[in-house]
């Protein structure tokens, strides 16, 4: 049996594995698991190496960790490109969450905002065609800091016109969207937690889980809801305090 996080890699670098380089099945498995261990862990600084060769040394290191004997350059570059080039012929958003993206623009303004090399996410953005449907977008690998630090969240509230007290930051990342959106004190922070099951510690915790980006519309009607309840309260013990004014002078005079 082989880890079931390779169900995700294209079936032709499992192929070519097999047929040109002489892996067994298993191995070939073993191969690609090994380089999504590193995708990861992998800390990219572009002012050292580009990410093509971080990514390439990757599945060198992979190959050479299950197979043995000296690196293979070569074959590690055709798995690479091979591996990238299926990876974005099938990004893609999918009806439902274009449908969805082009809903909540009639009423909020959207920014896409993703850490990563900025050619990488680049073409990404370019592959899954969803530049349309947001207002902005902000790659971290093109910024001073990246999530989670908080400015590059203000830079995107400065992006969208807006203060960080008024927008909510949606991500699957707790280390990152989540810490990041807390951090620089934005009005809400929701956890697409697609299991939604929770890790022993939770840290850091966020206002919000959802177990599918497509629940993020009742959500945010929802968080209205409230704001607009705990408006009307504000104004009822105001108005009270008024009227409590009112009668401590009545009571004076």
């Amino acid at each position: 049996m082989w880890p079931r996080d390779t169900r995700h890699y294209p079936p032709w670098v499992i192929n070519v594995l097999q047929s040109k380089h002489q892996c067994d099945e298993g191995e070939a498995h073993m191969i690609c698991n090994k380089v999504q261990e590193k995708l990861l862990k992998e800390c990219h600084d572009p002012a050292k190496v580009c990410i093509t060769d971080l990514r390439i040394s990757h599945w060198e290191e992979a190959i050479q960790e299950t197979k043995g004997g000296e690196a293979n350059r070569n074959m590690a570059a055709e798995c690479y490109f091979l591996w990238k080039t299926t990876r974005l012929q099938h990004l893609l958003l999918t009806e439902e969450t274009r449908s969805m993206l082009t809903e909540l623009r009639k009423m909020v303004r959207l920014l896409l905002l993703t850490n990563g090399d900025k050619l990488t996410q680049r073409e990404k953005i370019e592959a899954c065609a969803c530049q349309p449907y947001f207002d902005a977008i902000v790659v971290g690998g093109e910024q001073k800091e990246e999530k989670p630090a908080p400015s590059i969240f203000y830079h995107c509230c400065d992006l969208l016109g807006v203060q960080p007290w008024d927008c909510v930051m949606v991500g699957d990342s707790l280390d990152t969207d989540i810490q990041g959106g807390l951090n620089a004190g934005l009005k809400a922070t929701v956890w697409i937690n697609k299991t939604m099951t929770m890790p022993v510690n939770t840290s850091p915790v966020p206002h919000y889980i959802i177990s599918s980006v497509l629940d993020l519309p009742a959500l945010l009607q929802n968080m209205d809801h409230k704001m607009n309840a705990n408006l009307e309260t504000d104004k009822m013990v105001s108005i009270n305090d008024v009227h409590d004014s009112a009668n401590i002078e009545s009571k004076k005079c």
